[in-house]
């Protein structure tokens, strides 16, 4: 076992820039790798323009590489959903145990990935009907956790998202700061 996590950051163009970088900052503040994953090895724009460079493209991303993944928001969920190598991701690590946590619209990868039938989680507004009609059950809060998938709604969401996050890394890993030990 790895004595600290590695977490993958899954990127499209058009990401919600916080929902990106919080997560990739308090990641790194405590220790884990990070890894950002794009359909390919690319820049990346956010909604605003702000770049990002992904590291591993989907195709060559092993779901057994990574002790978490985190699904971004914005508009880039509806590119990533169609990338076939980014959802077998997904589907293949959260089938395995692995924890997956997504936030705003990144949600909908978990229903593409087929991840959310008969557990609870939340998501943007405008995407609850697909996640009830995948047979998730929705709950409207801040954070919901059941068996491994962790969703938040939105951007003012981040700190109870990061909070069970990193309260999942910790039951594996330990106290952090990771880097450290």
């Amino acid at each position: 076992m790895r004595k600290k996590p590695k977490v993958a950051v899954l990127i499209e163009n058009n990401y919600q820039e916080m929902e990106v970088w919080c997560p990739i900052y308090r990641l790194l503040e405590a220790g884990a790798e990070v890894s950002v994953v794009g359909p390919a090895v690319s820049k990346y724009t956010s909604k605003l323009g702000y770049p990002i460079m992904a590291d591993i493209a989907a195709e060559a991303a092993v779901p057994e590489d990574f002790d978490l993944i985190v699904i971004p928001g914005g508009f880039a969920p509806d590119l990533m959903r169609v990338c076939k190598p980014m959802i077998r991701l997904v589907r293949e690590a959260g089938n395995r145990g692995t924890p997956i946590a997504a936030i705003c619209h990144g949600t909908w990868i978990m229903i593409s990935a087929g991840l959310v039938k008969n557990k609870k989680a939340t998501c943007a507004p405008s995407i609850v009907d697909d996640l009830v009609n995948a047979g998730g059950i929705y709950e409207c809060k801040d954070v919901v956790v059941d068996n491994g998938l962790i969703t938040s709604r939105n951007p003012s969401d981040i700190p109870a998202f990061m909070r069970e996050i990193m309260r999942e890394l910790t039951e594996r890993f330990g106290k952090e700061p990771w880097n450290l030990q």
